[in-house]
């Protein structure tokens, strides 16, 4: 596994977490104490679950900061904009993996990384971090006389569409194409819409059930239909993946850092 090649950060790392009472915090926190490895600095939370009777509770993320070695931080756009700036106030690694982030904010976060590690990611599994990799491999190696069309699932709860996922799968398809997303992005069709434009990158998404997150990239030609897909079945993987990017982020220098980095991935 990937996991083993990572650098190890040097004696037990503290680590915090922001949102600990949410649905990734709580994974995290659970994972963090059952590490040998790690000890949980703390957290902070915003909303009315009560935290863990073990969790140490910071008023201000600013302190949780200063207590730390490396915080994750799944939270919102705005917080997360915040933390960064924490993150470069006291020099600590900070991995985000918050989606909706605008592009000013991830502008600005990227400012901070002068000073800081910081690394944001949309999906913290290996497998699909892999599956962005032959997704522009395999954009640069059909052209536009194949369609990119991208379908994601997530649960009922879900807030942003499409997924930060299905976006970074979307940048990664226009990177093989060397065209910007935003320029060529397709987020809805209804009505006459015209003929489809060769370098559209199209979006269509589902939400229902628990589905915990599906992506599949299809590639769609003149008589074959290539499909890249991803399925994740626990949400405990997304943890566990970002518990292994903040060891190998806590031993980087100031910098903005990639999952393809992190991996190693070409």
């Amino acid at each position: 596994m990937y996991f083993n090649q990572l650098e190890r950060y040097s004696g037990a790392m503290k680590i915090g977490i922001t949102g600990c009472t949410g649905r990734m915090g709580q994974l995290l926190v659970r994972e963090i104490t059952q590490a040998p490895d790690l000890d949980l600095a703390g957290g902070t939370y915003r909303d009315q679950v009560s935290p863990p009777a073990h969790v140490t509770i910071f008023d201000e993320a600013d302190a949780l900061f200063g207590a730390s070695d490396a915080v994750i931080d799944f939270t919102s756009p705005d917080a997360s904009l915040e933390h960064a700036a924490l993150a470069a106030k006291h020099g600590k690694a900070l991995l985000i993996g918050t989606t909706g982030l605008s592009p000013a904010q991830s502008d600005e976060i990227r400012s901070f990384a002068a000073k800081a590690p910081i690394l944001i990611s949309a999906n913290t599994s290996l497998g699909v971090n892999i599956l962005a990799s032959l997704v522009q491999k395999a954009a640069a190696l059909l052209g536009t006389d194949y369609a990119i069309e991208i379908l994601e699932t997530h649960h009922s709860n879900k807030v942003d569409a499409p997924s930060g996922t299905a976006l970074a799968l979307g940048r990664a398809a226009a990177a093989g194409r060397q065209i910007d997303l935003k320029d060529h992005a397709v987020y809805s069709r209804e009505g006459h819409t015209g003929k489809r434009k060769p370098d559209d990158i199209g979006f269509a998404t589902l939400r229902g059930g628990d589905v915990v997150g599906e992506h599949t990239v299809f590639f769609y030609g003149q008589g074959e239909r290539l499909e890249l897909s991803h399925r994740a079945t626990d949400r405990v993987l997304f943890a566990r993946g970002a518990l292994h990017v903040a060891r190998w982020l806590a031993a980087q220098k100031p910098g903005f850092y990639t999952m393809q980095d992190c991996l190693k991935i070409d």
